[in-house]
C-alpha cells in the first residue's frame, strides 16, 4: 500500500535511469537492475536505460596494448580509442543489458545515440585536445518514443556529428539531455556513493537547484559528483520534476527510491 501512491504517480509516464558504477560490475547487482526495471514496465511505467561503461572500455583498451588518457575526468578519445568506445558500449554492454532485461519476455530493445541521429553532438574544445569527445548539443527523442510503444529502450551513450562522425560522449550528459528530450518525470543517476552530502559529510536526502549551487560554489561537492550535479542541474531546467542521484551498491536501490516514503540517495527538486 506504501508503493501505490507513487504507482499512480509515474503510471504512463517516463523515468530516464543512468545505469553505471558497480551496479554494471557486480552480476548480483546487474541482475537486481534488470528485475527492477521490468519491475517498473509491469506496473505501468515507461523506464528508459541510458548507460555507459568507461571501466569496461579502459579493460579493452588496455588489453589491446593502449593506454587510457583523462583530461578534468574526460577520456582523451583517438580514432583507434573510438574504435573500442563503440565496440564495447554498443556491441557488447548494450546488448548484456538487454538480454538481462529480456530474460522477462522480449521487453527490451538496444540502440546506441548514434541511431536515428538521437544524440546529435559537437566536437567538445577545450584548453586540451580530446580527439573524438563530443557535447550533446540536441536530442531527437523519436526513435526512442517509438520504441517505448512495445519496449524498454537501453540506450548506449554515443553521438553522431552532422557529417556522420560518431564521438564517445559523456553519459550523465546524455540521459539529462534524454530526460529533458522525453519530457521525463523522474531521471535516476545510479552511482558509487550514497548521493550528495552537506559540509558537515551527511546525507541530503532532498535539495532544491539552488542549494546544489550553493554547495558547488561552496566548494562542498567532490570531484566526482560535479558531472552528475552538472547533468542534474541540466534536466532540472530542462524541466524534469525530480532528478535522484542513488548509491546503485544497495540491491533494490532503484525501488527502494521510486516505491518507498522514505526513497534512498538525494533527490534533487526545482
Amino acid at each position: 500500500m506504501e508503493a501505490l501512491p507513487y504507482i499512480k504517480r509515474y503510471y504512463g509516464r517516463t523515468v530516464v535511469v543512468k545505469y553505471g558504477g558497480a551496479a554494471m560490475e557486480d552480476p548480483a547487482l546487474a541482475e537486481s537492475f534488470a528485475n527492477d526495471i521490468v519491475l517498473m514496465r509491469y506496473v505501468g511505467m515507461n523506464p528508459v536505460v541510458v548507460h555507459g561503461g568507461g571501466p569496461q572500455v579502459t579493460a579493452h583498451i588496455e588489453k589491446l596494448g593502449g593506454k587510457a588518457t583523462f583530461v578534468d575526468g574526460y577520456r582523451v578519445t583517438t580514432a583507434a580509442d573510438l574504435e573500442v568506445v563503440r565496440m564495447v558500449l554498443a556491441g557488447v554492454i548494450n546488448k548484456d543489458i538487454v538480454a538481462l532485461i529480456n530474460r522477462h519476455g522480449s521487453l527490451a530493445a538496444g540502440l546506441s545515440g548514434e541511431d536515428g541521429a538521437l544524440v546529435r553532438v559537437r566536437k567538445k574544445i577545450g584548453s586540451t585536445d580530446l580527439g573524438f569527445v563530443g557535447d550533446v548539443e540536441q536530442v531527437n527523442p523519436r526513435i526512442v518514443t517509438d520504441l517505448l510503444r512495445d519496449f524498454i529502450p537501453v540506450i548506449a551513450t554515443l553521438g553522431v556529428d552532422e557529417n556522420g562522425q560518431a564521438y564517445n560522449v559523456n553519459a550523465d550528459e546524455v540521459a539529462a539531455a534524454i530526460a529533458e528530450a522525453l519530457g521525463a518525470e523522474k531521471l535516476v543517476f545510479l552511482t558509487n556513493v550514497n548521493g550528495i552530502m552537506d559540509g558537515s559529510g551527511s546525507l541530503l536526502t532532498q535539495v532544491s537547484a539552488d542549494g546544489v549551487e550553493r554547495l558547488r560554489s561552496d566548494g562542498v561537492l567532490t570531484a566526482g559528483m560535479l558531472p552528475k550535479v552538472d547533468a542534474a542541474l541540466r534536466a532540472i531546467k530542462g524541466g524534469v520534476p525530480r532528478v535522484t542521484i542513488l548509491d546503485g551498491r544497495a540491491e533494490h536501490a532503484l525501488l527502494l527510491e521510486i516505491f518507498t516514503d522514505q526513497g534512498v540517495g538525494t533527490m534533487v527538486t526545482a
